[in-house]
């Protein structure tokens, strides 16, 4: 189905699909269905952002605010023990929607003025980015410092990291150095500070001590940077993407499905993936505002979550885009590797596969599986039998916003609003005090 408005500017519904069976498609026949794992509930200690995981204050914080695991169990009562009606999980939704195709389409747009950047989340991320590169400088002077990734795109989520790269001039990288001058400066917290020097891209990850912002640093790294255009030009040219890509990516992240490191879909893979899945789109208004972003959503998880063949094709963005046989791949590659069962072809560099890391595709492709089986049925015309069906939502049966995240963004509204007065937990005070301090004295 797809959106469209007739003379009387009236909505309407109409058939649309993607030919599965067309010229650039010819390999994409018989998806597999991929065995699928447990989630996993990952940990850490937090130090001045002061919310509590799950309500318990006796449990540590986990290091996925916005993940769901768990989190249905506390929705089985409307109500909770105080009386008080309880938290579900979609403060995007403040009004009712039809239950159709055209409901979920002004949901998905309710959603994205929900979830998008604030003015005092950036003011708040570009403090973190300033006191880094406070230290940076003063390390190497003539060093250039860039952001990259969601935050220099605006696609990011309000617990997304924030993507650095160091461009200068060492004979070997300096990652133990600029690791032990943020420990010094007490930038970030220090069990966060990770030096992973051994890894393809050698990076510092850490925490900001008063934000709980994550941070990746990189140096001498062009890719993120050109990467950054190319997602730019992209949302340019398809309006609908940023739509697409902040609910897909809402819906890894509270999976824990989204962070390659451990076999999940990252950002520039699912960005590419969406991409390619609007290039070959059937419709030719795919490019059109108005295009009904319900129908779309609908459409890719059918396409990577049933029709897609992860054994046999291969993803390419540029030239318009189109499948690549991966035996035809797999004669080009060298030593006899074997492309990835997420094969994505880096537009900004052919011979690079991106999705090579994302072991965890298949377990990727059954959660898109679930969510077309929930949403098709979902604007079904069986579900207007339901009683109370207009005062559900429809998103809200494939993706939640913790509690958690919630006040997170209420503290960063409180601290960096542009009426507030900064009213930071005791131990935060003490710790802008110091930085601040520390600066002047340099």
């Amino acid at each position: 189905k797809s959106f469209s408005r007739n003379n009387g500017g009236d909505v309407t519904e109409q058939r649309d699909f993607i030919p599965l069976d067309s010229q650039s498609n010819r390999n994409n026949r018989g998806g597999v269905v991929g065995e699928g794992g447990h989630q996993q509930q990952g940990c850490g200690v937090t130090v001045l952002y002061r919310g509590h995981a799950d309500g318990h204050p006796n449990k540590r914080k986990r290091e996925n605010k916005a993940s769901t695991y768990g989190f249905n169990s506390s929705l089985l009562n409307n109500f909770n023990s105080g009386g008080h009606e309880a938290y579900t999980g979609t403060p995007w939704k403040t009004r009712n929607y039809a239950d159709t195709v055209v409901g979920l389409h002004e949901e998905i747009k309710d959603f994205y003025d929900y979830i998008s950047p604030r003015p005092e989340e950036e003011k708040m991320r570009l403090e973190v980015v300033d006191r880094i590169k406070g230290v940076i400088h003063d390390l190497w002077p003539s060093a250039e410092v860039q952001v990259f990734g969601s935050f220099s795109t605006g696609l990011y989520l309000p617990t997304s990291d924030i993507d650095l790269v160091v461009f200068g001039k060492w004979e070997t990288l300096p990652l133990w150095t600029l690791e032990e001058a943020l420990r010094k400066r007490n930038v970030a917290d220090k069990s966060s500070i990770k030096v992973l020097d051994k890894a393809t891209v050698p990076i510092i990850k850490l925490t900001d001590s008063v934000t709980e912002v994550k941070v990746d640093i990189s140096f001498n790294v062009e890719s993120g940077v050109k990467a950054a255009r190319l997602i730019k030009e992209f949302k340019e040219k398809y309006p609908v993407l940023p739509y697409l890509v902040l609910v897909l990516k809402q819906f890894l992240l509270q999976r824990d499905l989204n962070e390659v490191f451990t076999g999940g879909i990252g950002s520039y893979s699912l960005f590419l993936m969406a991409v390619s899945f609007l290039q070959l789109h059937y419709r030719e208004d795919v490019c059109s505002p108005n295009i009904n972003i319900g129908v779309l959503l609908i459409e890719f998880f059918e396409l990577y979550g049933r029709n897609f063949n992860y054994l046999k094709t291969g993803i390419r963005i540029k030239d318009g885009g189109s499948y690549v046989a991966k035996d035809e791949v797999q004669k080009n590659m060298m030593d006899g590797y074997r492309p990835s069962m997420l094969y994505i072809e880096d537009p900004l560099q052919p011979d690079n596969d991106v999705g090579r890391s994302s072991y965890g595709a298949m377990q990727v492709k059954q959660a898109f599986e679930y969510a077309f089986v929930v949403l098709h049925h979902a604007v079904s015309q069986i579900a207007k039998c339901y009683p109370n069906n207009e005062s559900e939502s429809i998103l809200g049966r494939i993706i939640r916003v913790t509690k958690e995240v919630d006040e997170y963004r209420e503290w960063i509204r409180n601290n960096w609003g542009n009426s507030s007065q900064i009213d930071l937990p005791l131990n935060s005070r003490f710790t802008l005090f110091f930085l601040k301090l520390y600066s002047l004295l340099q």
